[in-house]
């Protein structure tokens, strides 16, 4: 029989130096369990969805479609990482030091290409807004993906470089057995802030704010009666492009309402330490908004609508089936 005091431990056999769990109250953990199990379950099945959905369909090969693929995959891996989160309810980290150091990386840089990818996001919208005659030539598939292949290389490159001793010494900094700690110096911690947080949501602000504008004139104009038969035939042909850019401001305000408590967090500290059990608030709510992204592209895409149907009735098996019309 355990003793009282083996039980609160993470690990009973290391009585002098085990980390203690978190106690809670068994229908508070259970409620915990099953909530965050589901988010996790409903992000990696929605995200996957969207990835089937732009990969298989030709008719969703499209530059800005290619963004959304790109925001998917980093979504469907923070959905993956949330079981890791699970683990971590009642403050035991029961991987390893060496898996500790992995999620937390991996962590960082799921996180960084998500900005990353809203900041094209805002671009591309920008760009098709403000000077619409020049976007299929300025935007070319070509170089949308070079841009999203720099921004994946850029985050892991950059990550792997800021917490290299983390993943060298992989526990260094854990006080006891069962912790998941990691430490950034202040230097390297500031540096990361500005490339991962500050710096993007800037430039994604700035660029929305242009995009507002232009809307907002482009609708008075809209609604004059004075207007020649060219230019509404113009305005017509920039609905679609004025949707789109509406949905995807909807994606980049529920990303920064999710992410931004995640980086205050990291703005309160004079080192930039992250524990991963102390932190699940934030890091949950993070986790949250790749879940709500599928749901906004079912609400305002009916191309989405669509093709959930054809991958669920598993008509995609079907010959031809990439070349369905679901526009």
């Amino acid at each position: 029989m355990k003793t009282i005091e083996e039980a609160e431990l993470c690990f009973p056999q290391l009585l002098n130096s085990s980390c203690r769990k978190t106690m809670h109250p068994h229908s508070v953990s259970m409620l915990t369990y099953i909530i965050l199990s589901s988010i996790s379950l409903l992000t990696v099945a929605l995200n996957l969805l969207v990835i089937i959905s732009i990969s298989h369909f030709k008719q969703l090969h499209t530059p800005t479609n290619l963004l959304l693929l790109s925001l998917a995959v980093s979504d469907f891996f923070v959905g993956f990482l949330m079981l890791f989160q699970i683990v971590l309810i009642e403050g035991c980290w029961l991987l390893g030091d060496f898996m500790c150091a992995v999620y937390n990386i991996l962590n960082y840089i799921v996180t960084s290409a998500s900005i990353g990818t809203m900041v094209l996001i805002s671009a591309d919208r920008y760009v098709a807004i403000c000077d619409p005659l020049h976007y299929p030539t300025k935007v070319t598939q070509k170089r949308v993906q070079m841009c999203v292949s720099l921004c994946w290389m850029c985050s892991i490159f950059c990550h792997s470089l800021l917490l290299k001793d983390n993943l060298e010494q992989p526990g260094r900094y854990n006080s006891c057995f069962g912790e998941c700690v990691i430490i950034i110096d202040y230097v390297a911690g500031l540096v990361d802030l500005f490339l991962s947080f500050i710096g993007p949501v800037t430039v994604i602000v700035v660029l929305y704010m242009r995009v507002f504008v232009v809307a907002v004139s482009q609708a008075r104009a809209m609604r004059s009666h004075i207007v020649a038969v060219q230019f509404s035939v113009k305005v017509t042909a920039k609905k679609s492009e004025m949707k789109a850019a509406t949905t995807l401001g909807v994606v980049v305000v529920v990303f920064l309402v999710c992410v931004c408590p995640y980086f205050c967090v990291a703005l309160t500290g004079q080192d930039t330490m992250l524990n991963a059990s102390s932190a699940a608030f934030v890091i949950s709510l993070f986790y949250f908004n790749s879940c709500l992204n599928p749901v906004i592209y079912a609400f305002f895409y009916p191309w989405f609508r669509k093709s959930i149907k054809l991958i669920v009735t598993l008509k995609i098996l079907e010959a031809d089936s990439c070349d369905s019309n679901i526009l």
